[in-house]
């Protein structure tokens, strides 16, 4: 066979990929270390491997002091792989490109939404953040008639998911529109995967052991669950940059 007709070993093509954004507050790494260690602690199965921009946009380091290499091993620590930088200043840019890591400067990160004055249950707000935004397709909801074992993972891209069955400690359901689980919620269940802020969680006993929305999200290990939602039909939604839960 000659060169010519030969088969391409590798196509490169443009991809669009959803990343978690880390704003970074703080360039101590002991209390980036300590302050990781208490809220990440009790959910070390939350992150999986997810692809993150390290985001200095709002970080006040005048003297330079930040060590990324040290930041970027705690993340894969927590399971999470730092890829890139955005808000970064010369100095720090230099050290993140050391460090492996590219330039973001042209993504863009959603803003939060203004804060509404309401009566909330019980809520844990997480600072993370997604950084591109799509619209959930019109598409027919997913639905699933059996039971999800742990390390199970499904996802409802573009669509809503309706899940017929119990959602075990250690399964994970993700849909980019609304989640409903008419059966007991024990696992994580992510709604609104990539920016849809009006996305909610709906199941008829929520014992949820991570409950997230647009990126906002609350663990088991935060708090417990309100004991008027606690095992019961409830719904949670986004409202501002908080989670609310409500019984049905």
């Amino acid at each position: 066979m000659s060169q010519a007709s030969a088969p391409h070993a590798y196509e490169i093509k443009s991809a669009s990929l959803p990343l978690v954004s880390f704003l970074l507050k703080n360039p101590d790494t002991s209390a980036l270390q300590a302050d990781m260690a208490r809220r990440l602690g009790a959910t070390p199965g939350f992150f999986d491997n997810d692809p993150v921009v390290i985001d200095l946009s709002v970080l006040e380091d005048p003297h330079n002091l930040l060590d990324l290499p040290s930041v970027c091993l705690m993340l894969r620590t927590h399971q999470m792989l730092p890829v890139a930088v955005r808000g970064a200043n010369e100095h720090q840019l230099a050290n993140a490109q050391k460090a492996g890591l590219f330039e973001a400067s042209d993504l863009s990160i959603q803003a939060p939404a203004a804060p509404r004055i309401e009566t909330v249950v019980q809520e844990v707000i997480r600072e993370v953040e997604v950084v591109r935004e799509v619209q959930t397709g019109s598409g027919a909801a997913m639905v699933i008639d059996k039971p999800l074992r742990s390390g199970q993972h499904v996802y409802a891209k573009g669509r809503d998911l309706i899940v017929l069955a119990m959602v075990n400690p250690g399964a994970e359901i993700m849909a980019d529109g609304h989640i409903h689980v008419y059966a007991p919620l024990r696992g994580k269940a992510i709604a609104g995967a990539r920016g849809d802020e009006q996305a909610r969680i709906f199941t008829s006993s929520l014992e949820a052991e991570l409950l997230s929305i647009a990126g906002t999200y609350r663990t088991s290990g935060d708090a417990p669950l309100p004991a008027d939602v606690a095992g019961k039909a409830a719904q949670i939604s986004l409202q501002g940059d908080k989670l609310v839960m409500q019984a049905l």
